[in-house]
């Protein structure tokens, strides 16, 4: 069910607080320091985790997303990215547990962009951020829902550091329509799988070191990533739970 009137939201740099750990992301990301390479290009495929509230009569939101910039150079999260351009599907809860999937896309600062691309809980969704081997600084964003055969896609201007690639779910900012501004709570979300990741048109190669956890403000466990799977191109996203499975099939 689509909620009526969402409020704003906006995506950010990573808000490291460890080499491990954030109070925004989970996932997996890569450093042009750690890998001796700057990013050009990065793909990823996952499911389209279903959203339940985990609070009841609270408003939740969250999203799963690749993006290029905004993370970590170093797997110590020594040195971190200010600009980011990225891709991905919301799923949020209002508060009366109705439950709102969309594709989206950014490029930081300017704010979030809803497309108009149908997805919903199950879906098969691949994305892929690709800058111009001809024109500099010009991007494509495509966003295909596998399951559907239907997909997005946009050309357009951004001037990124080619810092880093990622693959995470996230925690946004949220602007009420008052103009308030907080962070989205976690809602209780099924495993992302994420699969077939590349960057610069390669599989990524995920290390353990890439790991990055989202943790509450009192450092508590939220979401936590799977070690990589067998080719090291995927690995699982998990939500409130003790552990999180790695992946022992490849998506398809």
């Amino acid at each position: 069910m689509v909620i009526p009137t969402a409020p704003q939201q906006t995506a950010r740099p990573i808000a490291a607080i460890a080499a491990n750990q954030s109070f925004n992301w989970a996932g997996y990301t890569q450093g042009s320091i750690e890998k001796g390479t700057t990013f050009h290009s990065v793909a990823g495929e996952w499911i389209v985790p279903k959203a339940k509230q985990r609070n009841k009569g609270e408003a939740e939101y969250s999203s799963s997303w690749i993006g290029i910039g905004g993370g970590c150079l170093d797997t110590a999260c020594t040195v971190t990215d200010t600009t980011l351009i990225q891709a991905g599907i919301g799923h949020d809860v209002d508060a009366a547990g109705n439950v709102d999937y969309y594709a989206w896309w950014e490029t930081i600062p300017a704010p979030l962009i809803r497309t108009t691309l149908p997805v919903d809980a199950g879906d098969h969704v691949r994305v892929e951020i690709v800058e111009s081997t001809l024109t500099p600084e010009v991007w494509t964003i495509t966003i295909a829902n596998v399951s559907t055969g239907g997909s997005f896609g946009i050309t357009l201007p951004y001037t990124s550091t080619y810092a880093t690639a990622e693959w995470v779910i996230e925690t946004p900012i949220v602007i009420s329509d008052d103009g308030g501004i907080s962070v989205g709570p976690m809602p209780n979300l099924a495993i992302v799988h994420f699969d077939h990741a590349t960057a610069n048109g390669v599989p990524a190669a995920f290390v353990a070191a890439e790991q990055m956890q989202l943790v509450d403000f009192d450092l508590s466990l939220i979401s936590a990533p799977s070690l990589p799977d067998l080719d090291a191109d995927g690995f699982n996203d998990c939500t409130y739970r003790k552990s999180c499975p790695t992946p022992t099939k490849e998506l398809r």
